[in-house]
């Protein structure tokens, strides 16, 4: 049986939900978010509690009612809390800068690499070197994070490149004579 599943998802005062048949519509303070589930689990709202159950005793069934849950209470933690991913830029002359809706990423190419912010998530630069992506879905978090960190990943001999904060980096040793 799914552990994550049996547990119960608190709605917070300032969220509210609604369930049209499969469907999961949360707004709160940040934003609306919404989630589709499968046939193969049931999604009931009591007062302030989401609880998600299998519908049946089947390999699937019990595999979708734990997903479920879990995208459920990314929604409720999306539109309260939100999500961020935190990149550091390591490197001589590697930095970043906001210029409008454009992040400037200069990493050692002949010319500066222009990242066109999506309007779905804020991404500031507190100091040149860090990189802060914030928003509501956590996937689109994730997935605008990696692709920053695509333009120059960190390489294993002096660590220069875009990592996420607190990477650990796997340090090879260089030539020897």
């Amino acid at each position: 049986m799914s552990r994550i599943g049996k547990q119960p998802i608190n709605l917070p005062s300032e969220v509210d939900a609604v369930i049209n048949g499969q469907s999961v519509e949360v707004k709160g303070p940040k934003g609306t978010r919404s989630f589709t589930a499968t046939d193969d689990v049931s999604i009931v709202l009591n007062e302030k509690v989401i609880v998600v159950k299998p519908r049946g005793a089947s390999k699937r069934a019990r595999q979708q009612w734990g997903m479920s849950r879990t995208q459920v209470a990314n929604l409720v933690t999306g539109v309260t809390k939100g999500f961020k991913k935190e990149l550091e830029i390591n490197g001589v002359g590697y930095r970043a800068a906001i210029q409008g809706s454009v992040l400037k990423l200069s990493l050692g190419y002949s010319h500066d690499v222009d990242f066109q912010i999506p309007t779905s998530v804020k991404i500031t630069c507190a100091k040149p070197t860090e990189i802060l992506v914030e928003g509501i879905d956590q996937q689109v978090v994730g997935q605008i994070a990696a692709n920053i960190r695509s333009w120059r990943k960190p390489e294993p001999y002096k660590g220069k490149g875009i990592r996420y904060k607190g990477e650990y980096i796997f340090a090879k040793e260089g030539k020897k004579k």
